[in-house]
């Protein structure tokens, strides 16, 4: 018996050493978003078009360059553990002092096994982008490419002072 309960445990243990990384992960994103600032938290995989498609030269470089005080997040999700560094790299990404790249623990992109949560809310589609200020979500896109032309109203709209 006590053989049977140690092999279990040991087959459990990187269940449980994953979610604790995606949770020290979580940790460490939601420090990030409770700052004043307006932080942009963009989830994107390297292998996905929708995700390659915005990094043209009117994409999230230009934007990035465009908007020095918001913090931007960009989070590889569902990577199957491919490197995300040289697709950003090719986009003019990784320089720029006010962006975050960062890769989650878990790559899995089996709908069973993948992030399908993040901060308390849905991951179900990518690329998705949210907008928060001051440890509030103000707006998400869930649903494929940012419109950078409105990802640029919102951010501004969430700069500006809320009376209520």
């Amino acid at each position: 018996m006590k053989r049977i309960i140690l092999l279990l445990s040991l087959l459990s243990a990187p269940l449980l050493l994953a979610q604790n990384a995606s949770a020290d992960f979580e940790k460490e994103i939601a420090a990030v978003v409770a700052g004043p600032q307006v932080t942009v938290v963009h989830f994107w995989a390297p292998w996905c078009p929708n995700c390659r498609a915005e990094m043209g030269p009117d994409g999230w470089a230009k934007f990035v360059d465009a908007n020095p005080k918001v913090q931007v997040v960009f989070i590889a999700i569902w990577h199957n553990g491919e490197n995300p560094a040289p697709k950003l790299t090719a986009a003019g990404l990784g320089s720029q002092s006010n962006l975050k790249l960062l890769t989650h623990p878990n790559p899995s992109r089996t709908a069973a096994d993948r992030v399908n949560a993040f901060l308390g809310l849905p991951i179900t589609w990518i690329p998705s982008t949210w907008v928060y200020r001051g440890g509030k979500l103000r707006v998400a896109f869930n649903y494929g490419e940012i419109r950078f032309p409105v990802l640029q109203q919102t951010v501004d709209d969430a700069t500006n002072k809320w009376t209520h």
